[in-house]
């Protein structure tokens, strides 16, 4: 007897399981008496017969087919095994975890900006959640006619209207092209919208989407680098010295022969000179005296001497 137990029964699992697939199909094979059937944590069971849910089976464990599973199943409640006989279904296995998925622009998006004919080229990159939320759709659209799904062919489909729907959600109500990153919560949760709607009908779900940067040409990064520099230093002249020092500490000024080391040393002492004349004038403020004390002190210096023995006019 147990011969032949073991030469019929079989075993119903989720065979090489992988983390990045979606469902996986079991059929073609008859299930026979004494089989069983093993979920795993993050799997869902789902019995088919001719492309309908006969039962939907969520909670881990090992059951037994003929007494634990038949007697849920919808159409099915009847069923008996004979000695020859089997049940022909098919079942899916799902995988119920949400996925994470990275993505970036693989070309850069022209933009339309004021100014620019040719538009403004930029690129992004960020995360998407999704999961699995609705069988009957995921089993019409895609589980009837395919016997796995993975991640990436999801990630394939959402790539493809990404760009569209970038260049949607910057361009409306006028976003500043310079600093996309203020406005990317705003630009997510657009897309977001519209890509649960495109994936909605294959019964799956965006949980999440995720803006992490944008980037521009290495021209236009340069220019707003330098129009924040020129707004984090208020006094200009200060900006000019600091620029001028750091030119000559860098080398940037040197290698350019005689004129370029004159003009360099020329520089550096005029920047001396300020310096030190600002430090006098902070140490030193009583000696500035007024116009009236001036005129005193150069009349006291210009009154002649004289002899007092023989009164003749002193040197």
């Amino acid at each position: 007897m147990s011969f032949f137990k073991n030469q019929f029964a079989n075993v119903i699992e989720w065979q090489e399981f992988r983390d990045d697939m979606i469902f996986y199909k079991w059929h073609n094979r008859e299930i026979k008496k004494g089989s069983k059937l093993i979920i795993r944590p993050g799997q869902d069971a789902i019995f088919l017969n001719n492309g309908k849910i006969e039962g939907v089976f969520k909670d881990e464990g090992e059951y037994d087919i003929e007494s634990q599973i038949i007697p849920f199943l919808s159409t099915l409640k009847g069923f008996k095994f004979g000695f020859n006989s089997g049940m022909r279904v098919e079942v899916l296995f799902v995988n119920t975890k949400e996925f994470n998925v990275k993505w970036g622009t693989k070309n850069a998006i022209n933009i339309p900006a004021p100014g620019l004919p040719g538009g403004m080229p930029i690129r992004a990159n960020g995360t998407f959640n999704f999961k699995v939320n609705d069988y009957i759709a995921l089993i019409d659209k895609i589980a009837g006619v395919k016997d796995q799904y993975l991640v990436e062919d999801v990630k394939i489909r959402i790539t493809s209207i990404l760009d569209q729907l970038l260049m949607k959600w910057i361009s409306r109500e006028g976003k500043d092209m310079f600093n996309l990153q203020s406005n990317s919560f705003e630009i997510s949760k657009g897309i977001k919208e519209d890509l649960d709607m495109e994936i909605m009908e294959n019964g799956m779900t965006i949980s999440e989407f995720t803006i992490m940067s944008f980037s521009y040409p290495k021209e236009i990064q340069d220019m707003i680098n330098k129009n924040a520099s020129y707004g984090m230093v208020g006094n200009v002249d200060k900006y000019q010295e600091i620029s001028m020092i750091d030119g000559m500490s860098s080398g940037k000024m040197s290698g350019g022969g005689t004129a370029s080391d004159m003009a360099g040393m020329m520089m550096g002492m005029n920047i001396a000179n300020q310096m030190l004349n600002k430090m006098n004038q902070n140490q030193h403020p009583e000696s500035q005296h007024s116009p009236v004390q001036s005129q005193q002190q150069g009349e006291v210096q210009q009154k002649p001497n004289f002899c007092p023995n023989c009164g003749q006019k002193l040197t």
